[in-house]
Parts: C-alpha cells; structure tokens; sequence
C-alpha cells in the first residue's frame, strides 16, 4: 500500500566523518525519510549512503543532502581510488514498493531539474532516467572524471540535461539516475577451492567467460574483429559473480551483485548456481544477503519454493519468507531475522503502532474503552478480513487434500486471491480511524477569522469526505471476498464447508456495517456529487451482498440439511 523510494547517494568524502555527519543530519531531519547506512571508504575517499523513505520526503532530503555536500566539498582537493566527477557523484533513486520504474524515472528528473536550476551544478541523467541511450551507462556519463571535465562540459554533445554547461572547480558534476534493487548475494559451497569457486562464477554471470581455443583452461585466448577477447556470456541477466575464499568461515563463495531483481531475482540466481555447481561435483550448503533486501524478493523467493512443492502460496507473508530462508539457506552462516533484513519492516521500526498491530484481545479492549475510534467503520473492516481469512483457510486445506493433488493450482490461486483481499481489509482498519481523527482535527481548527472559518470548514468537508470514501471502499473490498467464499463452498474442501459459510457471513456483516458508516458520515454532504454517487453505489452493493449471501447459504443448506 505505502510507497516507498530508495536513494543511494554516493558523495567524494570517505575521512573527514564530520562532514559525512553534517550530511546524514541533514537526511535524517526529513520527516517519513529514514537512515539505513553509512560506508565511509578511505582509501575511495568516498561514502556511500542509503536512506528510504516516500517518494516526496526521498526526493526532498536528496536535494538537501546534494546542496550541503556542495556546501563542504571542495572537489579541486579531492583524491581518491574510485572514478568520480562532482562532490555528489552519482544520486540513483531506486523503487522499492508501490513505485513503478516510471515514476522513478519521474521523480530522479524532477530532482536532477532542481539541483541543476537551483544550485547550479551540471546534472547528467542516467540508467532509466537517461534522455538518450548513450547516457544510461554511468562509466559513459563519468568519462574523463573530474580532471577531464572541463573539457567535456565545452563539448556540444555533452551538455548537461539540466544546469549550466560550465566547470564548477568547487562542486563538479552529478549523475542522477533511476536504478532497479541491486541486491548484494553470495552463495556458500563446500568447498575450498577459490577456482572452482570462480568457474561456477563464470558459468552464471551475464558476461561469463573467455573463449579459448581446445582447452578451456589454458588455450589460447580467441579475439574478436576488434581485437579484444571474445566472450561465452553466462546464464543469468543482469548478474555479476566472482568467486573468493572465506578464512571466517574456512569455505568458498560465489559473491554475487544482483543489479536487477526484476530480470534475475535471488531465488532464481540461487537455484541456476546450484545446478551449475552440482556439475562440477560441488554443493551449496546455503547463502547469505549483503545489506537489506525489498520484501517482494522475500516473497517471491517463498512463492517460487513452495510452487516447486506443489503447495499453495496463499499464505501469510511470514510463512513465505520462512520459507524463503530455509529454501536457501540464509541463515547458515548468521540468524536472519526479517526486521532487520527487510527494508519495509525496517521502516516499521520505532513508528506507532498500527490497530492491527495489536493482539486480538488488545485490539477488542481498545474497541470497548472510553475512546469513540476505533469504530463500527474498523470493526466493519476487521470482521471483513477475517470472513475472508476464513475462505482462504479452506482454499489452502483444500490444495493440500489428499487426492486432489492434482487441483493444488486452482486452490492455490483461490488463495493468493483471498490474501489480497484480507490485506486490503485489514489496510483498511486503520484508515477508518484515521479518518475520524483527521474529522476532530479539523473541527479542533481555529475559527477566530474569516480565512481561519473557510479553512477550517475545507478541512473538515476533505476530512468527512474521506471518512466517507473508506467504508465505501470497504464494502466494495468485502464484496470479491465473495467470490472466493462461494467457490470454496462449492468446489472446495466439503468437510470445511460451514467454515467457508461463516466467512461469508462475516463478509455480509462487513459490508452492512460499512454501509451504515457511509450513511451516517454523508450528513449534510449528500448534495455533493461524489457522495451521491457513493450513496447509489451503496445501495447497488448492499443489494449484492444479500444476494450473494442467500445463494452461498440456501447452497450450504441444501448440502447439510436444515435444521
């Protein structure tokens, strides 16, 4: 649901901490912006940081951050290993859930435009946030680095994309760019041997191996028409592998760089490199991420695993990432533990806690107290989840039925699309109470003035009109939660099936419990076009859910008997 955006800027200081401190302060004083690390390297003279955070707070604490390296960077004394071109060197943004590519793309621009008019510095776009295909490569865009940047800036062809087309000796140029997750991954053999280690390597990694002539080994290397060493390229996109030796832990890894989890996830890197190890008598014994990792690679991982079982994956998020980890090994060498792996639960860390954070008894005893929220409209969203939890239940029972192991896809799919539906609800338990209290802040506002009342009546009509939107959208979340009920009534488990009617059941009580909160919360608003035509909706939905109820029920009657 949340949107969230990695930046990973990398600025040429990596000895005076002072100044990277002044920086990283600088980050962390953004609100919904949070701090994961930072990797000071001395002799790069460089230090990489990573902080996450929505896209709005990402993009705004970039800016800062680049504007005050500026400030104590004084590129004309910089030395240092790695290339580099400007005081920020490079800014990539990186999705990590609820942001697509292209609104990364959107928002990397949107940040190179203002470092580039309001700071003055040369701005270069690349990888997805490139204008031109021979400006996506980053050693393309840094060619010549800083010493020869001068020069290039005098170049035609390499204008900036945004900012002036002149050599600033202080602050240097900026790469911003658009990027995909690059997941740090190595894998664990039982082996010692680093050659052996480095083979495999070759085997997988996008640009593989030297071609020789008879011996692999030790033939002579074959060029290519340009003179350089033709290339067998490996088995998997966008991967880069080495293999080394691990005195810790006495065994060879296969170290790997994942530059794009979309073309080659990690469960896909781990299985190719174990079919190519077991081809040359060597095993994995397991694996290890470097840094943190997005929570879709952590599911798609148990997905993945738990189809080549033949089990369903419409399981809760936490029993996907345990198997995930046991699927591959990751804790063989250190415990995993999600909270401080996982980027989204990461972010979760030190914030309030949300009502379905709390225990069901905790939850129940907020509902009762003094306290109006949470209400009918939360109570009406919970009871919503569990209806349909209770439908997805009896989908993973039946994939695992014996003898109807032929159908665990068909329940499997009954399953994730049940899983949707409760996260949805569940989402949706907090935003009701939220929206109450956005109501009592806005009726808490000011009202002395004439601009304090006209504010003051805006933000209670946008604060009601959103405390009317969330039931509404609760029912017409609950209502596909029928579908799966009705299809595990009829098709599924027979031995469950009262259980998938009582889903049902709570599903109808969601959905006329959230009609009431619509009704009692349209008020003096029901004039307003959108209100009214949440209020038809309503009463279109309200007649479905009694209809889909009767039919699953006058089914569950016909099949137990009456009473």
């Amino acid at each position: 649901m949340n949107k969230i955006l990695e930046c990973v800027p990398n600025f040429s200081e990596g000895n005076d901490l002072s100044i990277i401190r002044q920086i990283t302060g600088l980050i962390e004083t953004v609100e919904g912006v949070k701090l994961l690390d930072v990797d000071p390297g001395r002799t790069t003279n460089r230090t990489v940081v990573t902080f996450v955070g929505n896209p709005e707070a990402v993009v705004e604490a970039a800016f800062l951050a680049v504007r005050k390296a500026a400030e104590l960077i004084d590129m004309s004394r910089h030395r240092g290993e790695h290339p580099r071109f400007g005081a920020t060197d490079v800014c990539p943004l990186v999705p990590v859930s609820g942001v697509t590519m292209e609104e990364t793309v959107e928002y990397a621009r949107r940040l190179a435009e203002r470092i580039g008019k309001e700071l003055e510095i040369p701005v270069y776009c690349y990888e997805n946030a490139a204008f031109s295909e021979e400006r996506k490569n980053l050693a393309a865009v840094r060619s010549g680095e800083y010493e020869g940047l001068a020069d290039k800036l005098r170049d035609p062809g390499w204008k900036p994309d945004f900012g002036p087309a002149k050599f600033v000796p202080r602050t240097g140029a900026i790469a911003v760019g658009a990027r995909d997750f690059l997941v740090a991954y190595n894998i664990n053999l039982n082996t010692t041997s680093t050659r052996r280690a480095n083979a495999i390597a070759f085997d997988v990694r996008e640009k593989g191996r030297v071609k020789r002539e008879g011996n692999p080994l030790t033939g002579k290397i074959v060029s290519g028409p340009d003179g350089k060493p033709v290339m067998i390229p490996g088995s998997l996109k966008a991967v880069k592998a080495i293999g080394w030796f691990i005195e810790e832990y006495g065994v060879a890894q296969i170290s790997m760089n994942l530059t794009n989890i979309s073309v080659t996830p990690i469960h896909i890197a781990f299985d190719e490199v174990c079919r190519k190890a077991e081809a040359r008598g060597v095993r994995v014994t397991g694996s290890e991420l470097v840094g943190l990792v997005p929570l879709r690679a952590m599911l798609e991982a148990g997905r993945y695993f738990l189809r080549k079982q033949q089990r369903s994956t419409g399981v809760p998020d936490r029993e996907l990432i345990k198997i995930a980890v046991k699927s591959m090994g990751l804790d063989e060498l250190h415990a995993f533990n999600p909270e401080d792996k996982i980027i989204e639960y990461q972010l979760e860390k030190g914030r309030r806690k949300r009502l379905t954070d709390l225990s069901v008894q905790v939850f129940m005893e907020e509902t009762a107290s003094e306290s109006p929220a949470p209400g009918g409209g939360s109570v009406s969203a919970c009871i919503g989840s569990l209806g349909v939890a209770l439908a997805t239940m009896v989908a993973n029972l039946s994939a695992h039925k014996r003898g109807w192991d032929d159908r665990w896809e068909e329940f499997s799919g009954w399953a994730e699309k049940g899983k949707s539906i409760q996260e949805k609800l569940l989402w949706l338990v907090d935003e009701d109470t939220e929206a109450f209290n956005d109501i009592l802040k806005a009726f808490g506002l000011p009202k002395k003035t004439e601009e304090e009342r006209n504010h003051r009546d805006r933000a209670i009509r946008e604060a009601t009109l959103t405390a009317i939107k969330v039931p509404f959208e609760v029912m017409q979340t609950a209502l596909r939660g029928y579908e799966v009920a009705a299809a595990m009534v009829k098709t599924g488990n027979p031995n469950s099936i009262t259980d998938a009617g009582v889903g049902a059941l709570a599903i109808h009580a969601s959905i006329r419990g959230a009609w009431l909160n619509v009704r009692i919360n349209s008020g003096d608003y029901r004039d307003d076009p959108d209100v009214h035509k949440m209020l038809s909706g309503g009463t279109s939905l309200m007649n479905e859910s009694d209809r889909k109820l009767n039919e699953i029920m006058n089914y569950i009657n016909n099949h137990i008997g009456m009473m």
